[in-house]
């Protein structure tokens, strides 16, 4: 059975979506950028994305949410401390320079998961990042940056990109678990 809005195929992905206080502080880091021209990604849309599966059967989201719901990662805090250009793909991203441990174990479990179902996406690093424009043409100048995200779950989501702006829908979401420290 499809889930609500999917066709046939499905363009999914798994990721860490910021709370709304989060999208506030990123937004306002985001708006300290001259950037011209560039189509700016919407706030609703910023996420951190930790598997891109790509197109695929419907059919197959039950397996993907198995995936999903396998997890066991620590919740993590993540400090968003650099703006970069990457030309390639014609963005401006607010990335974080270190990688928590709870996040990239998350990822590596994840993607030997996904792999064990047989997505082998290859990935070859973790950087975790936030889009903040597309089409962005040359490098602007980038101000200091320091935006802090708590983490405490992670999605499975559909991207349409029928539209000017690809229309993100959360499937599904798990708790990452709370690490209680020493008692």
């Amino acid at each position: 059975m499809n889930s609500p809005g999917l066709g046939d195929t499905a363009r999914l992905f798994f990721a860490v979506i910021p709370d709304e206080a989060t999208r506030e502080r990123i937004a306002r880091a985001a708006g300290a950028l001259v950037l011209e021209p560039a189509r700016l990604v919407p706030r609703s849309n910023y996420h951190s994305t930790l598997a891109f599966v790509g197109e695929i059967p419907a059919a197959s989201i039950p397996a993907l949410r198995e995936v999903g719901a396998a997890q066991a990662a620590a919740a993590f805090s993540m400090r968003l401390d650099t703006f970069d250009f990457w030309p390639k793909p014609a963005v401006v991203v607010a990335r974080a320079s270190t990688v928590p441990a709870s996040l990239e174990a998350l990822w590596q479990r994840l993607h030997q998961d996904l792999a064990a179902h047989g997505w082998a996406l290859n990935p070859k690093r973790l950087r975790p990042h936030v889009t903040l424009a597309k089409q962005v043409t040359r490098s602007p100048a980038f101000p200091a940056v320091s935006v802090v995200w708590e983490a405490r779950d992670f999605s499975l989501m559909s991207s349409d990109t029928r539209g000017p702006q690809p229309v993100y829908t959360v499937l599904d979401t798990w708790p990452l678990l709370y690490d209680r420290g020493p008692a």
